[in-house]
């Protein structure tokens, strides 16, 4: 198995899961919240967070990650403030590999959740609240389990867009081997070089093998949340 991959295409294999599980584990969070503020909460400026939020997906990755690189760079206000606070550097770091991940998979994301989020049938919030449960609990007892699936077909493409993103990473850091160089940028780099095709075949193969194995165990963990069994 080792001789599949050299060193170098093993370690983008590794960095993009690095990258795509840390772009999911915190994007989740104010995925589900936007989610829930867009599909229950009616207020000024709904539409425009409506659409910056879903701006990734029609606006060019490469002007996604220029515009991450003017806000998150050493020289930023953002990025200033991140390394001075907390000493996080993203510019032509892993880091910001991740944080261009998730703002790309964010649209995804929010996306799958906010329509389990309208699917809730809201008489059953209704009926508990009635009962005397207050809103977290009918959150956490009703709400959640219900759009649970829809949380996991959207990390799940949070995920995958994460380990596909390429515009935006290489824009806002570069493509570093063993620092910044995910598989896309691996086999962009293969590509142009003499005899690298075989290498960027194996690793789009590896790619496309992770890919089937997220989407497996979403549809597996989804049915049985819903009680369909395997």
């Amino acid at each position: 198995m080792a001789d599949f991959l050299g060193p170098a295409e093993w370690a983008a294999v590794w960095l993009s899961l690095k990258v795509a599980i840390w772009a999911t584990v915190i994007s989740l969070p104010f995925g589900i919240a936007v989610a829930l503020v867009l599909a229950r909460r009616r207020f000024w400026g709904r539409g425009v967070l409506n659409i910056l939020v879903h701006l990734p997906l029609v606006m060019p990755p490469v002007v996604t990650g220029y515009l991450l690189l003017l806000g998150f760079g050493r020289n930023g206000p953002l990025g200033q403030v991140f390394e001075s606070l907390f000493g996080l550097i993203f510019a032509f770091r892993w880091t910001g590999a991740a944080l261009a991940a998730a703002i790309m998979g964010f649209p995804l994301m929010v996306r799958a959740i906010r329509l389990a989020v309208e699917a809730v049938d809201r008489n059953l919030e209704q009926a508990a609240a009635t009962l005397g449960a207050s809103r977290l609990r009918v959150f956490t007892t009703i709400t959640l389990p219900l759009i649970m699936p829809g949380i996991i077909v959207g990390a799940v493409l949070g995920f995958a867009k994460a380990m596909g993103e390429f515009g935006a990473t290489i824009t806002f850091v570069s493509n570093i081997p063993g620092q910044t160089q995910t598989i896309p940028l691996a086999i962009d780099l293969l590509l142009e070089v003499p005899g690298g095709e075989p290498l960027a075949l194996r690793l789009a193969v590896v790619s496309i093998a992770i890919a089937m194995g997220a989407l497996v165990v979403s549809e597996l963990m989804s049915r049985r949340l819903r009680g369909g069994g395997l």
